[in-house]
């Protein structure tokens, strides 16, 4: 742990997830790859580990802003590769991380599958994947999916937003 609390997040392709963290204050690094959990969810899915300082963003936005840019309430065919999942790192945030998601639910018309999952492994992405909007922020993928996310940032989370 890099002088922060740590969180995963998973839900959508980790390049997005990676370039949304990035962007924010208060988010000391974003680690690109794939996590497991224990039991049933076992099978490594994308998502990123996000180290942070609480002094400068809370848990909670960090929760709000992942469940506003990734499809937190479609159970789609692809889930297994991209489960929508906060992972936990130590028991004391499993209660503290399943209320913030009872609290937010309320933001939205559907009821939310995100799941809370105890963390196991992390498997880093190629080094080639690393940064991947920060080094082709043109390319079509990021233009297409990436965009529309930092937009959604720009408008929402302003504040939270590094300059």
């Amino acid at each position: 742990m890099m002088n922060g609390l740590q969180i995963g997040l998973g839900g959508g392709c980790h390049w997005c997830t990676e370039a949304v963290f990035q962007s924010l204050k208060g988010v000391i690094s974003v680690e690109q790859g794939y996590i497991s959990s224990i039991k049933k969810n076992n099978s490594f899915s994308e998502a990123v580990i996000i180290s942070y300082n609480p002094k400068i963003i809370k848990l909670k936005d960090l929760i709000e802003i992942h469940l506003h840019t990734h499809k937190s309430t479609s159970d789609h065919s692809f889930r297994e590769k991209y489960r929508s999942a906060v992972y936990y790192f130590d028991n004391h945030q499993k209660p503290i991380i399943k209320n913030y998601l009872n609290e937010l639910n309320e933001d939205f018309e559907n009821e939310l599958i995100t799941q809370v999952l105890k963390f196991h492994a992390f498997k880093p992405s190629r080094t080639e994947l690393i940064n991947y909007y920060l080094k082709n922020p043109e390319k079509p993928f990021c233009k297409r999916y990436i965009h529309p996310k930092l937009d959604l940032l720009r408008k929402k989370y302003t504040d939270k937003m590094l300059l």
